[in-house]
Order: C-alpha cells, then sequence, then structure tokens
C-alpha cells in the first residue's frame, strides 16, 4: 500500500487545518483509515480512525476538535483540525488496515507514508 500524506503547514495556536491522504495499492473496500501523529522526541500515536461504515473513534485529546472522513471509492482520508494547540504539532500519517485491534498500536504497520507536518505556534 502507498500512502500520500499532504495539507499539513503552520498555524497559530486555535487555528484550522485539513489534512488529507490518498491511499493506493492493495486497499480494500473493509479497510479501516486512520491518522496518526508523532510529536517531537513521542512515540507515534493514533489520533482518529474510521471505518467503512464511517463509524469513527478519535483519542480523547482530539475530540471534539478534529473530524475524520473518507471516500472509499477514491481510497482518501481527510482530518479536519480545528482549535488546534501547540501540543498537536506532529508529523500526521495515515495508514490502513483489516483488523481495528491493531489499528491501536502503530507498531503493527511495517510502511508509512512520508506524513505531513502539522506545526502550530503559539
Amino acid at each position: 500500500v502507498q500512502l500520500v500524506e499532504s495539507g499539513g503547514g503552520l498555524v497559530r495556536a486555535g487555528g484550522s487545518l485539513r489534512l488529507s491522504c490518498a491511499a493506493s495499492g492493495l486497499v480494500f473496500r473493509n479497510n479501516l483509515m486512520a491518522w496518526y501523529r508523532q510529536g517531537p522526541g513521542k512515540q507515534r500515536e493514533l489520533v482518529a480512525m474510521i471505518s467503512n461504515d464511517n463509524s469513527t473513534f478519535y483519542v480523547d485529546s482530539v475530540k471534539g476538535r478534529f473530524t475524520a472522513w473518507r471516500d472509499s471509492a477514491k481510497n482518501t482520508v481527510s482530518l479536519q483540525m480545528n482549535s488546534l494547540k501547540t501540543e498537536d504539532t506532529a508529523v500526521y500519517y495515515c495508514n490502513v488496515g483489516l483488523h481495528r485491534a491493531s489499528m491501536y498500536n502503530p507498531r503493527n504497520f511495517g510502511s508509512w507514508g512520508q506524513g505531513t507536518q502539522v506545526t502550530v505556534s503559539s
């Protein structure tokens, strides 16, 4: 699977950004799609996940601020990030998988895209 993330940038705290991810290769319509992030000096973590029926999961730190959606026909997933905080600064990645339990641990993935940098200034 090839993953291409885009949409990152520099934004002031309280601002918004929209990230996009295009997946190609061996991608199935029932794949879960998810966003992860890795902040400076931190481990990569799951941020949001969306299933093929559009049910979503968000980590507590982004609930109410981030919204994920997908276009299964195009194998894309997007992440609208509002009310950004400095602690949201990270490289954001997407990935796809078949098993929900495995999606929670980024170490279960063997490959990643290049990610997109999000920097939130105070």
